[in-house]
């Protein structure tokens, strides 16, 4: 079972943090290259995959790994670029996907529509420990240190993050934030002088993962609880993420069939691939409430019934 980093030539907060993690020890030889990406094997743990194209161009690289090599790959941590319109210093983690989306629709940042990854299970873990290798490089209050929403490609099949450098060009190429993120790599995968981080276990005595429901890109909401409780994360639904279609007026009570559009498609999806990382946890469903209005709360709740999910108070996570 080995971790997959892959990183590529054409994005600075990309390929920059690949070589500062390739200067650190225990890189034995090269690896296969395959349809032109390179590789880079470290003892029976990590493999680091170089290519050329758009980070979220290449799907399926777990698969095409197994394939050519006959490793069982286990995770796959993506090396990136973060852009925002505030242009703010960040390190960023994320899960990847599109659920809201229906087949046929345009996915202009990869992937597959009505799709998403299961979530990699060491992200709450390793959000918390990346704020620590920040703060212990002078990083903070400079960067800001955050979970993103669920959003874009490529397809993968095994547990996935993105983690990222933002906002600007500047930033992309900062050496301190690459050697930050170098270093969160390393340590949380257990190649330093400690244990590797945020190993899922179903033997577990904290089985509750969080499954974030609402709220915006930067999930603040779910973002207090995490920090704060130290808990497993799954997806993070912004409010993008789960179009809900205005009902019109009605004298009686209007329930979730009575609301279009594909909310009820992310959710499911989300909560499907949530679970499929989790074996054996209790994923409970955490809501943004006051980025709902009350009709979208109501069919939300009532929809999450319908479907045997759990809703989760922050005190639940504890």
């Amino acid at each position: 079972m080995v971790s997959l980093v892959v990183a590529t030539t054409l994005d600075p907060a990309s390929i920059n943090p690949a070589k500062a993690l390739l200067a650190m020890p225990g890189w034995q030889h090269r690896g296969p290259t395959f349809d032109g990406m390179r590789s880079f094997i470290n003892g029976d743990k990590l493999r680091l995959l170089e290519h050329d194209k758009s980070i979220i161009a290449e799907d399926d690289l777990d698969q095409r790994w197994e394939k050519a090599t006959g490793e069982i790959v286990d995770e796959v941590i993506f090396l990136s670029k973060h852009t925002a319109v505030s242009n703010r210093p960040a390190l960023a983690i994320h899960p990847i996907g599109i659920p809201h989306l229906k087949e046929g629709d345009e996915a202009p940042q990869g992937g597959r529509p009505g799709w998403a990854a299961p979530p990699n299970p060491r992200m709450g873990q390793w959000l918390i420990l990346l704020k620590k290798i920040a703060q212990s490089h002078n990083l903070i209050p400079e960067f800001e240190i955050t979970f993103e929403a669920t959003h874009h490609g490529p397809v993968t099949s095994k547990p996935t993050m993105f983690i990222e450098i933002g906002s600007t060009e500047d930033y992309w190429r900062r050496e301190d934030a690459a050697r930050v993120i170098a270093l969160l790599v390393w340590e949380g995968l257990g190649l330093g002088e400690g244990a590797s981080v945020g190993n899922w276990s179903s033997n577990s005595e904290r089985k509750k993962v969080l499954l974030g429901i609402g709220g915006g890109h930067y999930v603040p909401r779910h973002m207090d609880v995490i920090l704060k409780d130290d808990v497993w994360v799954g997806h993070l639904l912004s409010g993008y993420s789960l179009p809900m279609e205005e009902p019109g007026q009605s004298k009686g009570k209007i329930s979730a069939k009575d609301i279009g559009g594909t909310w009820k498609q992310a959710i499911k999806v989300a909560f499907d691939a949530t679970k499929a990382a989790f074996p054996g946890g209790e994923i409970l469903a955490h809501l943004d409430q006051k980025s709902f209005k009350s009709w979208q709360k109501n069919a939300i709740t009532e929809f999450l019934g319908e479907q045997n999910i759990k809703i989760g108070k922050p005190a639940d996570f504890c």
